[in-house]
């Protein structure tokens, strides 16, 4: 097998099957391995015909280890006690990461942030180009436009989507505390409900939506008096999640142990 070496831990879900089938539509990557929970249903089946590319000879196996340690890196999009876990596993192995899983605890995180003093680690809320740039736009306008403009962030995503605020709504509100220069944590407004009283001033507030088949809309409304500037972000497909963290695969690859964004992939 040529090029990059690419594993999928959770190969079997819905973005594990298009990152599967990307890295083996792309050039200079080849799929290493996938990983599934005992008991899922799909251990032993072929990755490639559960990704709908026909069959490869991969066997999709119940242990990330093997995958992990036959990787050059490892893409991650599971669950946020899981990604903690691979993640200490990858560092033990030596093995490059990327994480596009969301809702991680601090605790979580913390031992993620462990893990890339050993070996190089991509962790984005979100892989699309255009939302990376819109993280960039929010900053520079929270920047300009100063603490008088109300920030508020509204999210929908599917049905089934079982984090809120999403990853990405919250990484937006941190762009936005950063370009003011204030912390995050001490001006979100995660949720209002009965009598509130009136905005504080300098909150960023947030709404989140449920339904449907919504793959990820955001809007960032910046508030001022008489006027309102919004940024939107809509996404139809997922497939540019896919296409975003298998470039950032790539260029994971080698680097220097830490954690990285899609803002330095993209050179942004």
């Amino acid at each position: 097998m040529a090029g990059t070496k690419m594993g999928v831990v959770g190969c079997a879900g819905r973005m594990g099957r298009m990152l599967v089938a990307e890295i083996a539509a792309t050039d200079g990557c080849s799929v290493a391995g996938g990983s599934e929970a005992p008991g899922s249903g799909h251990v032993n089946q072929d990755i490639g015909e559960l990704a709908g590319i026909g069959r490869i000879g991969i066997p999709i196996g119940e242990t990330a280890e093997k995958v992990i340690r036959d990787s050059d890196v490892v893409l991650e999009f599971t669950s946020p006690e899981a990604t903690a876990e691979h993640a200490e596993l990858a560092a033990s192995l030596g093995t490059a990461m990327v994480i596009g899983t969301t809702g991680l605890g601090s605790e979580q995180g913390d031992r993620v942030r462990q893990a890339a003093r050993s070996i190089p680690i991509v962790w984005a809320p979100n892989m699309s180009l255009g939302v990376n740039v819109l993280l960039s736009l929010v900053e520079e306008v929270a920047r300009r436009l100063g603490p008088d403009w109300d920030v508020e962030i509204m999210e929908m995503h599917h049905r089934g989507k079982v984090d809120a605020p999403s990853g990405t709504a919250l990484a937006l509100g941190r762009a936005a505390a950063a370009g003011r220069g204030v912390e995050f944590e001490q001006v979100e407004q995660r949720a209002r409900d009965g009598i509130t009283g009136p905005r504080r001033t300098g909150d960023i507030g947030f709404a989140a939506l449920r339904g449907g088949d919504a793959v990820g809309d955001h809007h960032v409304i910046f508030a001022g008096a008489a006027e309102r500037l919004e940024l939107v972000h809509r996404a139809t497909s997922r497939a540019i999640y896919a296409k975003g963290a298998v470039r950032a695969a790539r260029w994971v690859v080698g680097r220097a142990p830490g954690v990285y964004g899609l803002k330095e992939v993209l050179g942004l």
